[in-house]
């Protein structure tokens, strides 16, 4: 008998949960038009759903054309600019900004403006072009440093007061070893500070997947390859059970894998939703022949 796991801890995060929500209860009503500003969620099967359900995703050169409509933000946040256009356009915004992600904003944006004429510049650990790091290097007029890696630090001026914040989504012993890295290379006599941003509910997840690709045999990690933190928490259980594999729906696994092994654990990132790990579980104990 084979047994097949479902990760409790996996799933939509906080954030994604209620913007998810919003779009479904603005949906169930039916009566207009409801877009949507990018992907409401990196995953292509969760978006393909509410596309069926009447939700319209569309660009940012898109939002800009638009007149007289009602349009959800997701929650990774937009910048300044976003809302400017939404005014002039009169549309009407369902904002589903992250909470985490909105104090975060915030945070960016107050040191940037009570810089009292010093200089200093922001960076930001985290992915170039993210919509999350593009809406926080909005609240800079575009001025903020972003830097994907210690190997970047060089685009950072070293004779510069300097404040460091992560992307909330990114790993948290990264953002620790860019902090020693940066406190290193920034000139002495300047002023350094870094504030760690990253989403407990999101870092707290690595522990919990380590235990869990541990104590099965093969793992089958169900994530959108746009996912920024799926690509962290995968990386995660391939370090700690080589045996571990992504797929972005039932459709994608490879069922030999399966063949004696008697243990499957089932697990994704923040931006999987539970049917599609659901749907994967069945499609094992299917070919299984377990009723």
């Amino acid at each position: 008998m084979i047994n097949v796991e479902i990760d409790e801890f996996s799933g939509f995060c906080f954030g994604v949960t209620t913007a998810i929500r919003k779009a479904e209860e603005e949906l169930k009503g039916g009566n207009t038009t409801l877009y949507c500003l990018g992907d409401i969620v990196h995953n292509s099967k969760e978006c393909e759903r509410l596309k069926r359900m009447g939700l319209v995703t569309i660009d940012h050169d898109e939002f800009r054309s638009l007149r007289n409509a009602k349009v959800l933000l997701r929650a990774h946040g937009e910048p300044p600019e976003t809302y400017a256009i939404a005014k002039e356009n009169n549309l009407e915004l369902i904002d589903a900004t992250c909470p985490v992600v909105l104090k975060l904003q915030q945070r960016i944006k107050q040191k940037w403006e009570n810089s009292n004429g010093e200089k200093r510049q922001i960076v930001i650990y985290g992915q170039a072009g993210h919509a999350e790091v593009l809406g926080l290097v909005g609240q800079t007029h575009g001025s903020a440093v972003v830097v994907e890696s210690p190997a970047q630090i060089e685009k950072i001026d070293k004779d510069c007061d300097t404040y460091l914040y992560s992307q909330t989504t990114k790993s948290l012993e990264g953002f620790k070893q860019l902090t020693e890295d940066v406190r290193s290379y920034i000139s002495p006599e300047r002023h350094f500070e870094s504030y760690d941003t990253v989403c407990r509910q999101v870092a707290n997840r690595m522990n919990g997947i380590s235990e869990f690709a541990r104590t099965h045999e093969l793992i089958i990690f169900v994530c959108g390859r746009k996912s920024s933190n799926g690509k962290i928490l995968f990386n995660e259980c391939k370090r700690v059970n080589p045996n571990s594999y992504q797929v972005e729906s039932a459709g994608e696994i490879d069922f030999s894998l399966i063949d004696g092994v008697s243990s499957v654990g089932i697990c994704g990132a923040t931006s999987t939703p539970k049917w599609l790990m659901e749907d994967c579980k069945q499609a094992i104990l299917d070919y299984k022949g377990v009723k």
